[in-house]
């Protein structure tokens, strides 16, 4: 175990931590480990719409002792931190145990959120670093932060960021960069390779108590079940949850990059932003992580990887449940709640109500004509949504959506099967509940690049400008037009990767 024996200890009023977090199931599941103290931390990003939905003090950013705690400075003064094991598979293949290489968690505080757990993700080497720095860099730390508002703000469930704070501390990565620390939140950040942890080693009284211990503590309506039903049960949830986030990902366009077992969500979260991307272009194939050579996790893949993933954690599952056939009923249960979820995302991102049996066929359709001229995702369902507002009274208002396309022709006979199908009723009312459902504003890599290039020249101003915009992404904001509109050239350039 890493200790620093020096280090103060921080004395925050707010900050009690509860005994019935993760850290409750002991040092089996959670390794103490001190964090690295980091020089000269200054504020990078501070999300105050999550301070006051957690019910954090007022003036928590004016706190000397909040900017040394959420770097790693400071430890708090009767609990240590953590690092949690887990195992998984990466890629496709069994990478074994792995671990919180550079998250500490501090904990599960009670808000009116309920319990949230808060973990340090940069904050220095752990017992599972595996010869790593344990750091994060300003770069990918500000990424992260941004990515998992700009979720939340679509509303997709995700974990959550406090914060990010700053150092001139060097990390070396593909080049020299600067250290920074992002403070996440979420109910839980246990993984799909939790279990595989503990099922892989034959420890089965430990994975025994991690699954009460999620049932107890995420699944109330789950805590009656005795026996294999509860375990069943606890594969179905989670296997529903996830069904649901990847309809939630495919709708907005969101390629996650790395979906190893180990950044898989018990809860049905979005966890672990690395190499991330919003589409631009439309393209099915598209694979946003430039690690990925065999494009394991192209964006088209994602729902089948999700599916294969669960599969990991039935395996892992198997010792409580015993019986196949059960576990397995849970798990087919993927092949209806996804593609339901899918196409109810999609017909409502057009606008239609009602289930009509062409519907799969009309998205399908559409989908093809916007990957053969690589039309803008966002750019589109914005001006679609518009346009059937605006059609209610003006006989042009497809325009702009037209001029979108290169084979105009392949567009038009699809949008008169699209106007057909929607009826001439209520097409205010339809159009406005579609801006409601379709964002103007995402996360396109270019501005949380430009964001990044600002930050690291010393101004954050973009940083909380971007948080702002993501926290509303249906709204307007006049001022911020141009973020709105189509990925300059050279954004194509951007090469994200796992470092990112």
């Amino acid at each position: 175990m890493l200790h620093y024996p020096d280090l103060p200890t921080a004395n925050l009023t707010w900050l009690h931590v509860s005994e019935n977090g993760f850290a409750c199931l002991g040092e089996a599941f959670a390794t103490p480990s001190d964090p690295t103290p980091l020089p000269a931390a200054h504020w990078v990003g501070c999300n105050d719409a999550l301070r006051i939905q957690l019910g954090l003090p007022q003036d928590l950013w004016q706190q000397q002792e909040t900017i040394e705690l959420f770097t790693g400075n400071r430890l708090t003064a009767d609990n240590p931190t953590y690092a949690s094991v887990y195992s998984g598979h990466q890629f496709g293949q069994w990478a074994g145990q792995l671990g919180d290489g550079r998250a500490l968690n501090l904990g599960a505080i009670q808000t009116p959120a309920g319990l949230q757990e808060l973990q340090l993700k940069g904050a220095g080497p752990t017992p599972y670093s595996r010869r790593g720095d344990g750091r994060a860099v300003l770069r990918s730390s500000i990424r992260e932060f941004l990515a998992s508002e700009a979720m939340h703000g679509l509303g997709i469930p995700t974990t959550r960021a406090l914060c990010v704070t700053g150092s001139p501390a060097h990390v070396r990565r593909e080049e020299v960069e600067t250290a920074a620390v992002v403070t996440r939140v979420a109910p839980s950040f246990v993984r799909f390779g939790h279990f595989e942890h503990f099922s892989s080693n034959g420890q089965i009284d430990e994975l025994r108590a991690l699954a009460d211990h999620v049932v107890t503590a995420h699944f109330p309506l789950l805590q009656d079940k005795q026996g294999t039903e509860r375990y069943v049960a606890l594969l179905h949830e989670v296997t529903k949850r996830t069904a649901d986030l990847m309809a939630h990902w495919q709708a907005v366009g969101f390629c996650h990059g790395v979906m190893n077992t180990d950044n898989m969500s018990v809860l049905g979260l979005s966890l672990d932003y690395g190499p991330f991307q919003y589409l631009d272009g439309f393209d099915a194939n598209h694979i946003c992580n430039h690690s990925d050579h065999q494009g394991r996790y192209s964006y088209s893949r994602q729902p089948q990887i999700a599916y294969w993933n669960l599969f990991c954690l039935g395996q892992a599952l198997m010792p409580l449940i015993d019986e196949q056939a059960p576990a397995l009923a849970a798990l087919e249960s993927y092949k209806q709640t996804f593609p339901a979820a899918m196409d109810q995302g999609m017909r409502n991102k057009l606008g239609l109500s009602g289930a009509h049996e062409g519907d799969r066929a009309l998205v399908e359709d559409l989908l093809q004509v916007m990957q053969q001229d690589r039309v803008d995702y966002t750019l589109f369902w914005r001006r679609l949504s518009v346009a059937v507002r605006e059609s209610a009274h003006s006989t042009h208002a497809f325009a702009p959506v037209r001029d979108l396309f290169m084979h105009r022709e392949r567009f038009d006979t699809w949008c008169a099967r699209y106007l057909e199908r929607l009826g001439a009723n209520n097409r205010q009312a339809t159009g406005d509940d579609m801006l409601r459902t379709n964002p103007k504003y995402i996360l396109r890599n270019h501005l949380g690049e430009l964001a990044i290039r600002q930050a690291k020249a010393g101004n954050f101003a973009m940083v909380q400008d971007l948080l702002q915009v993501l926290h509303a992404p249906f709204d307007e904001h006049p001022t911020y037009e141009a973020w709105a509109g189509l990925a300059p050239e050279w954004a194509s350039s951007i090469e994200i990767s796992c470092s990112s």
